[in-house]
């Protein structure tokens, strides 16, 4: 891992010099991912069979996913696990039907009343990777906020492989609630949901996470329809204080390294003697994991072990980093809460570990990365709505306020504007 240390200032200004800037490869994804999307759009389903088998070497003739072969994957999974994912979906349900929002209406002045409509959206998309590794917890995660908002229907896209769909996968779109499945994916697949094909609706939302390209056309399709948000590799940030659990820093630190090569990992600490036992355990624990390929080249090339002067400048340094998981293991740890500003989920204390918020205390686990937790929120209900202002104005109401309308136009140049307004009045001047 890399060292850094001294005050705030010194540690950012090296944290700059070498911060993760999203690299797509640059002009040259940009390009493929942009001929995908226009191929999709020319030639709709076939351009999707073509892409499954250049792609995913996977020759495959119906697209969507029938309702029986959901029942048989659903079947084919382990009673205990589909337990476990049913206790997932209870706690996830349960915090999230608290970000609910509703209807208001004002009526603050006589003869004014100024309020605002939520409604779901129409139609979301889900894309749920495939690859390496199978994510049923993404599923609930992306899925039950969506049904908690009131979205009428919901469609899941995934890669398509030789052997098919991961059961598990298709146990998890059952659990939550999913209306359609459909095996394609990468950049094909957002074009799908995007601009719709003959199989494919167009959705008004595409959510989940997924590889470069994936996030690419995201980007690229923004506008013709909404996403949630460009997401990085997986990153954690840990404040820890001279009392905190090595063995326990040194785990959830590599929770999140074995994610991805270009995972980030960042302890931030004023314990020069806890950074270097972590240090060591990273290195213990290495040795039997499944992952070490993967965790191992992600510490040691974008994993920081960072000491400050005091305990003030450690949230100085993690503010300004953001990070997509935040633990604090710390003596007293909720007493540290008001100091933090930027994290996309946060986890208090030594037995709060990450993996607690991927899978089961239901916060969601779809977040921001690469410092973006400074503008973005984590995956929520309102996510899957939008907002419609309402007002109403008596003509006595309008009449107490016309001149300040018509003056304010008048100065914006928007001659117009001011008519529309005096025009309800002229009858009274005549």
């Amino acid at each position: 891992m890399k060292w850094l240390s001294g005050t705030a200032p010194e540690i950012l200004s090296e944290l700059d010099k070498e911060k993760y800037v999203r690299k797509s490869e640059d002009q040259k994804v940009e390009e493929s991912t942009k001929e995908i999307i226009d191929t999709v759009i020319q030639l709709g389903d076939q351009a999707l069979l073509d892409y499954s088998k250049r792609f995913d070497q996977a020759e495959i003739t119906e697209l969507e996913i029938s309702a029986a072969e959901v029942d048989q994957a659903y079947q084919k999974v382990d009673s205990k696990i589909r337990q476990a994912l049913e206790r997932a979906k209870e706690n996830i349900i349960s915090y999230h039907q608290k970000q609910k929002q509703y209807d208001f209406m004002d009526t603050e002045k006589d003869g004014v009343f100024r309020g605002q409509l939520v409604r779901p959206l129409a139609r979301a998309g889900v894309y749920v990777p495939g690859g390496t590794a199978a994510y049923p917890s993404s599923v609930l995660m992306n899925v039950l906020p969506a049904k908690i908002a009131g979205v009428k229907e919901i469609i899941m896209v995934t890669p398509p492989s030789k052997s098919g769909i991961p059961p598990i996968i298709l146990a998890a779109a059952k659990i939550a609630g999913v209306d359609r499945i459909f095996q394609v994916g990468g950049a094909q697949a957002v074009a799908a949901l995007a601009y719709g094909t003959k199989s494919i609706p167009k959705v008004d939302k595409i959510v989940g996470p997924g590889n470069i390209y994936v996030a690419t056309a995201k980007k690229q399709v923004f506008g013709a329809v909404g996403i949630d948000m460009i997401a990085g590799p997986s990153e954690i940030g840990i404040l820890a204080d001279k009392q905190a659990n090595p063995a326990f820093i040194a785990a959830d630190l590599l929770s999140q390294a074995e994610h991805d090569k270009l995972a980030r990992t960042f302890l931030v600490t004023d314990s020069r003697v806890l950074a270097e036992e972590v240090e060591k355990e990273i290195k213990t624990q290495l040795a039997d994991l499944p992952r070490k390929e993967i965790a191992e080249f992600s510490v040691e090339n974008n994993g920081w072990l960072i000491v400050t002067d005091s305990k003030k400048e450690m949230f100085e340094v993690m503010n300004e980093i953001a990070p997509e998981h935040l633990e604090v293991q710390m003596e007293d740890p909720i007493s540290w809460l008001h100091q933090i500003q930027n994290a996309g989920s946060i986890f208090l204390g030594a037995y709060t570990s990450e993996p607690v918020g991927d899978y089961l205390s239901g916060t969601n686990h779809v977040l921001p990365t690469s410092g973006t937790a400074k503008f973005y929120s984590p995956l929520g209900v309102y996510d899957f709505v939008k907002y419609s202002q309402v007002s109403y104005y008596t003509r006595d109401a309008l009449a107490e306020v016309q001149e300040d309308i018509a003056l304010l136009a008048r100065e914006e140049g928007l001659e117009a504007h001011a008519r529309a307004v005096e025009c309800r009045f002229k009858e009274e001047e005549q």
